[in-house]
């Protein structure tokens, strides 16, 4: 439910200028209205830009509303140097990334824009041992058993001139087998965290969401020192092998689909430089 204040709105109209529903009709010197309020879409606008708290809106009640802190606010300068730091720093150790860390990562994602302000992201952190193990090891097993298909001498008699770069991944992911049977996670880059972005499959803006949601939070990642690693590995073996296995082995909701899969790690060392692109 919205209404307005009578009393308190000073007829601006900033309300009608932001609201993407076109709910709030203010004229000067005459009743604010709001027309079709039932098509409001909760994305608090109206309350957010009202400069007298005229707006009461049951989604957002007082000890939802915050001033925003603008002089704390990084400057463009600090921003853009952030975005050129940024790297993928596969140098993960072992040591934990700390609480508060994953917390403001999660809430960094959970700020990003959503199509029609739909808010159907889905955010789910493995930190688990055995999780992260279960991932890994789903992953190396699909791309082994791919690439023993490949190499079956028919098969790649009859594909390999089709399909060369494929093909030429094979030794890389036989290396990578090597290196998990010797008890490391090639491929989620030995991360001690994944962070699943996921939508219902037949969502059409799921992938816009899920990867507008990882922008967030992997500027967040970076900003508090913690490694982010897109898993694009991961990524490739849970979408070939279909959302209802993925879904089991990733954790995420029944019918929901992986659109974007971060892992996460304390790194060993910094970046001193970056090279213009």
């Amino acid at each position: 439910m919205i209404s307005i204040n009578n009393d308190t709105c000073i007829r601006c109209g900033k309300c009608q200028r932001v609201c993407p529903a076109f709910i709030p009709v203010i004229e000067k010197d005459e009743q604010p209205l709001l027309r079709h309020p039932e098509v409001c879409i909760g994305c608090g606008h109206c309350v957010d830009v009202c400069p007298t708290g005229a707006y009461t809106h049951t989604d957002f009640p007082a000890e939802s509303i915050h001033e925003i802190k603008r002089d704390i606010l990084p400057s463009a300068e600090s921003l853009m140097e952030l975005i050129r730091s940024r790297r993928s720093n596969r140098t993960i150790t072992a040591t934990p990334i700390p609480q508060r860390s994953l917390d403001m990562i999660l809430e960094a994602a959970r700020y990003a824009p959503t199509a029609q302000n739909s808010r159907q992201v889905h955010l789910h952190l493995i930190t688990r041992d055995i999780e992260l193990q279960e991932v890994e090891a789903a992953t190396i097993n699909y791309f082994m058993r791919l690439a023993r298909f490949m190499l079956f001498p028919p098969v790649k008699l009859v594909m390999r001139p089709f399909l060369r770069k494929l093909y030429d991944e094979v030794p890389a992911l036989m290396a990578m087998n090597e290196q998990f049977k010797q008890g490391q996670r090639p491929c989620i880059c030995n991360c001690t965290a994944l962070l699943i972005l996921s939508a219902p499959k037949g969502y059409s803006f799921g992938s816009q969401d899920c990867n507008l949601a990882y922008q967030n939070a992997s500027l967040m990642a970076e900003s508090l020192g913690v490694s982010q690693i897109y898993m694009g590995f991961v990524q490739t073996a849970m979408f070939m092998m279909g959302c209802k296995r993925a879904a089991k082995v990733l954790g995420i909701p029944k019918g929901h689909k992986a659109f974007a899969i971060m892992g996460l790690g304390m790194p060993a060392l910094k970046y001193a430089k970056y090279t213009t692109r």
